[in-house]
């Protein structure tokens, strides 16, 4: 299917008598019939692969392997890699002009976060560091280069702690946060002490004193959000204790905080609270975090925390640390005044308050507030007013913030969870997502998520055959699903040490976004009409269902395209699911991007439309700068 057909030579006729067939003509008989033998064989072999190229790379090989019950049979892609810091690459002189490199200028281009754009637009609020994406005659149409002398970052676990200078050259936050210990400069690379504004330490003794407060280890808190992260060292050691954090920080004076993150190999976007809501769906969080964040809390008419409750699940925990919790050990340090912070913590605790949450402690420099199971009891206490009208909790994309409570979902007694009780993890990965179990998921059933679970069970196995190095420990660390509907892709490979961020299209039937962070994973929205809210060689591997076809008559193939391969790693690997027509266009495309790829079947054989393509992003830097 996509490729030509088996071409015949046209035969010359052969006589025949009634009397059998001579002596003499038996010779071009059998010459005949082995020439048909040889041109059915050609042709069948011709067709067996019709749309696979053979090519060669210094970083791709090809070794063909049988695949049991398949007619067609798939050849295998080497997604090793190949480059350290002693075989630096320079730019080929051998570019495809419909692509050609950007400027160096362009390594860590953020499309949608530009600063030279951003400052457009209101700084009040933060406002003008927001998302504001290119208008469609400013996109570039050229690769983003690597900077000279990147190199494939340190596996995991030991990425946590060590990053190349060379793929992140900024040494700023090594002077401007030298007293917290968040990060050090040693020689060809970086180190990360794991040490915080807030917990000087190390991470991991701030996180056994939350520890002591709350139950980070009995699976009821398995999602947290970091709103002002740093370098996320706090996302980066809850991970050790089950516990993934979708940590984000603003594209700002500190540079490359989230990109360093994205280094480390920790779950990381770029994003702001301001004027519009988290990419997130309600009741996502078990869990939500601050650590002198410096976000206004108290202003705004509470806005801000008017935010995290509502992407905070029911039960969850909002943690705050720094100014102005324990002012009255620490305003002098702070330089301000015990009034200026009194009022400040005043203001905090109204919010709070008008939220029905409960402050569970405040101990030494940390302090811990619950959210209700329900709004039962808030609803009752003349707090009504304070609700939301009408509206979709979930709606996250360009949505304006509101300084209202959003409700949550009508309960019969106090004692039950407003939407649904969550499992604990790991067994909440495979159970049956509340919002699914209670119809909130539109076409969606219980029948299909456990159909979709075994689904992607089938589908990675078959991924993993063809690219032997997905189920190799250590290969990709970050991964993206860009059009994930249940989340399946990510939880078949829950066991291996890597995270995927999971997409759900803003332009997708079924908003699926909250039945994912209900099975314990992360994820965010995203219309791949425009740029990702990260920057440049964030993923190891990109996953794309149907995204292509999602897609058509929405925006160009090619821009698509181009984010994609400004935001996988060099040597990045790609796995592309869509119908055959529409895989071929992305085919020549890929060729174009100088991305090495080949299609092979569909996991079910040759006979079904949908072809997958493997892929990888080829090793080129910018050339070294004088």
């Amino acid at each position: 299917m996509g490729g030509s057909s088996p071409h015949y030579t046209p035969l010359s006729k052969t006589t025949v008598t009634t009397g059998g067939i001579k002596r003499s003509k038996l010779y071009p008989l059998a010459l005949l019939t082995i020439l048909c033998s040889l041109s059915y064989l050609f042709g069948a072999w011709h067709n067996a692969s019709p749309t696979v190229n053979c090519f060669t790379s210094n970083a791709t090989t090809v070794e063909p392997e049988p695949e049991p019950n398949q007619s067609n049979v798939p050849q295998k892609l080497d997604f090793t890699t190949h480059h350290t810091a002693e075989n630096d690459v320079a730019l080929s002189g051998d570019v495809v002009k419909a692509f050609p490199p950007c400027d160096f200028k362009y390594t860590e281009y953020t499309p949608c976060e530009d600063q030279e754009r951003s400052l457009r637009f209101d700084r009040s609020r933060l406002i003008y560091r927001e998302r504001h994406c290119p208008e469609k005659k400013e996109l570039l149409k050229c690769r983003i280069p690597a900077p000279h002398g990147y190199q494939n970052p340190f596996k995991w676990p030991l990425s946590r702690d060590l990053a190349w200078y060379a793929n992140v050259p900024h040494k700023e936050l090594t002077v401007e946060k030298a007293v917290q210990n968040w990060i050090r400069f040693e020689g060809d690379r970086f180190r990360f002490p794991g040490g915080g504004t807030m917990f000087p330490n190390g991470a991991d003794a701030y996180i056994d004193d939350i520890g002591k407060l709350i139950n980070l280890r009995d699976g009821s808190i398995r999602t947290a959000i970091d709103t002002g992260c740093g370098v996320a060292s706090w996302g980066a050691y809850l991970l050790s204790r089950n516990v993934v954090t979708m940590s984000f920080a603003p594209r700002d004076t500190h540079e490359a905080q989230v990109q360093f993150a994205l280094e480390r190999g920790v779950p990381a976007l770029i994003g702001v609270i301001a004027s519009k809501r988290l990419p997130y769906p309600s009741r996502a969080f078990d869990m939500a975090h601050c650590s002198r964040c410096l976000i206004p809390w108290g202003q705004h008419d509470g806005a801000y925390l008017m935010e995290v409750d509502r992407v905070l699940r029911p039960g969850g925990y909002w943690i705050l640390s720094g100014p102005p919790i324990n002012w009255k050990k620490y305003w002098r340090g702070w330089e301000r005044t015990m009034d200026d912070l009194n009022a400040e913590q005043m203001q905090i605790e109204n919010v709070t308050r008008s939220l029905c949450w409960n402050k569970l402690v405040e101990r030494s420099d940390i302090s811990i507030w619950q959210k209700p199971l329900n709004h039962l009891s808030c609803k009752k206490s003349k707090k009504s007013s304070l609700f939301c009208p009408v509206q979709d909790p979930d709606k996250a994309w360009y949505t304006a913030l509101e300084t209202c409570l959003t409700p949550l979902p009508e309960v019969s007694d106090a004692g039950e969870v407003a939407g649904g009780e969550v499992e604990k993890w790991p067994r909440r990965l495979r159970a049956v997502p509340p919002r699914i179990s209670r119809g909130s998921v539109d076409g969606v059933t219980p029948e299909i998520f456990h159909k979709d679970t075994e689904l992607w069970r089938k589908r990675v196995a078959y991924y993993k055959n063809i690219n032997n190095q997905l189920g190799k420990a250590g290969r990709y660390r970050n991964v993206l699903d860009m059009n994930a509907f249940l989340g399946g892709f990510a939880a078949s490979l829950v066991q291996d040490p890597l995270w995927v961020m999971n997409i759900v299209p803003v332009e997708a039937k079924a908003n699926t976004l909250g039945a994912i962070y209900e099975r314990g994973l992360v994820g965010t929205y995203q219309s791949w009409c425009e740029a990702m809210s990260t920057y440049p060689r964030t993923y190891d591997l990109i996953h794309a269902d149907s995204v292509f076809s999602l897609y058509q008559d929405r925006c160009e193939i090619e821009d698509i395209m181009l984010e994609m391969d400004r935001i996988l790693r060099p040597e990045g690997g790609l796995i592309i699911r869509d119908d055959v027509d529409v895989l071929l266009k992305v085919k020549r495309i890929a060729d174009a991007l100088s991305w090495d790829s080949r299609i092979v079947d569909h996991e079910d054989g040759p006979l079904e439309r949908e072809k997958l393509l493997f892929g990888v992003k080829l090793y080129w830097t910018a050339p070294a700068q004088s």
